[in-house]
């Protein structure tokens, strides 16, 4: 049984991934999360792209590594999450209701989620300023305790 973190504050941190000027080769140009926590947690990703909605998921991320979640430039500006932490319960959530499952998938539409055989999950907006590059850092509550974005 899944439950919210409630009394716990969860940091979310997201921050450009730029590359240095003058360097020979380009920079790498994809949607990566990284887990600073001390959990493994799963990691569910919402976009909308040239046929609508879709939401996909599970990356399972170790803690304190980084993992590509989409790779290539980023065609959208806005990305939803929705992470699962395995060790300790819990979830990082939003507002932005899509379709998640239990085993890895990928769903098109973010209507009728149940009727459809899914799970209604709730995922936070992660505004990628329409940078073509872009990094979300997952952390535990005792490292700031709110939500930001660099």
């Amino acid at each position: 049984m899944k439950k919210h973190i409630t009394g716990r504050i969860v940091t979310v941190l997201s921050f450009l991934a730029a590359g240095t000027i003058g360097l020979a080769a380009p920079a790498a140009a994809d949607l990566k999360l990284c887990n600073t926590t001390s959990s493994r947690v799963g990691v569910a990703i919402g976009y909308k792209d040239q046929k609508g909605w879709v939401s996909e998921g599970w990356w399972n991320v170790a803690s304190q590594t980084c993992e590509v979640l989409l790779k290539g430039s980023l065609v959208a500006r806005y990305y939803y999450i929705h992470a699962l932490d395995y060790d300790r319960g819990g979830e990082w959530g939003g507002k932005a209701f899509m379709c998640t499952d239990d085993k890895a998938f990928t769903i098109r539409g973010v209507q009728d989620c149940q009727t459809r055989g899914y799970k209604r999950s709730g995922f936070f907006e992660v505004d990628t300023t329409e940078q073509k590059d872009w990094t979300v850092r997952l952390t535990d509550p005792g490292d700031g305790g709110t939500a930001t974005t660099q």
